[in-house]
């Protein structure tokens, strides 16, 4: 049984203002609530699972029963897993050195909750500990971002910072890589085994404060023969294929 109250309040996190004043977010999921479990980085305050859901998982941790409807009243799903969580935020602290011998994102007022999602997932997958983001783009904890990272949220630091003073601190240290359609090649291209990997919203570009730096202008390249063609890429999509390229040098 769940409380008005509860049921509301958890309803509540699901606006990134109440995020913010209760340092705290939700998780939905198996796979994520495992996830969540197996590591250290974020504390779990409350769970709240079904009686199928416990009688098909095995779980230490403790957990508030709940009917399949009064998760539905919480949830942020269609068709809600059986268990949802409520985990405490934790700010990352940036690691300079890190910066400075690897590579890492830059997102530019990135607005698409799937799409920041995305990339975290993509990061992780090619070992991409670090992202930056404006202090304008979509909350990382917003609950389709999140559900979006498939759990990599627990394994990818994503900092919001202002991107210009960011950028100027590593400016002329290391090399800022930036997907535009006039650019060079990305498969004629030889990159660095260090840097910053700079995207842009997702209809606007790199902004034009950010766009002051020096930047080694990419394009990923566009195959199609045909007369009407696709006018770009997704920026997840395109994060994937930079990483590949990158890594792959």
């Amino acid at each position: 049984m769940i409380s008005k109250n509860k049921i509301k309040f958890i309803n509540s996190l699901k606006l990134k203002k109440n995020r913010d004043i209760n340092n705290l977010f939700i998780i939905e999921g198996t796979k994520i609530y495992f996830e969540l479990i197996n590591q250290k980085k974020y504390k779990l305050i409350d769970a709240y699972c079904t009686d199928t859901w416990v009688k098909k998982n095995n779980t230490n941790t403790d957990y508030n029963l709940v009917t399949d409807n009064e998760l539905k009243k919480i949830s942020n799903q269609k068709n809600p897993e059986g268990i949802l969580a409520i985990v405490e935020k934790t700010e990352p602290k940036i690691d300079k050195h890190k910066i400075l011998n690897s590579f890492s994102i830059v997102l530019d007022d990135i607005q698409d909750p799937g799409n920041l999602g995305t990339i975290i997932r993509t990061a992780d997958w090619f070992g991409i500990e670090n992202i930056f983001c404006s202090l304008n783009s979509v909350d990382v904890f917003n609950p389709k971002v999140i559900q979006a990272t498939k759990g990599s949220i627990f394994r990818v630091n994503v900092f919001y910072v202002d991107l210009f003073e960011f950028l100027k601190e590593y400016n002329k240290k290391i090399k800022f890589y930036a997907a535009f359609l006039d650019g060079e090649n990305i498969y004629k291209t030889k990159f660095d085994k260090k840097g910053i990997l700079i995207f842009g919203n997702e209809s606007k570009g790199i902004s034009k404060k950010v766009s002051e730096f020096k930047i080694d202008k990419i394009k990923i390249p566009n195959f199609s023969n045909k007369k009407e063609k696709a006018e770009s890429l997704n920026i997840s999509i395109s994060t994937a294929i930079f990483l590949s390229e990158i890594l792959n040098n």
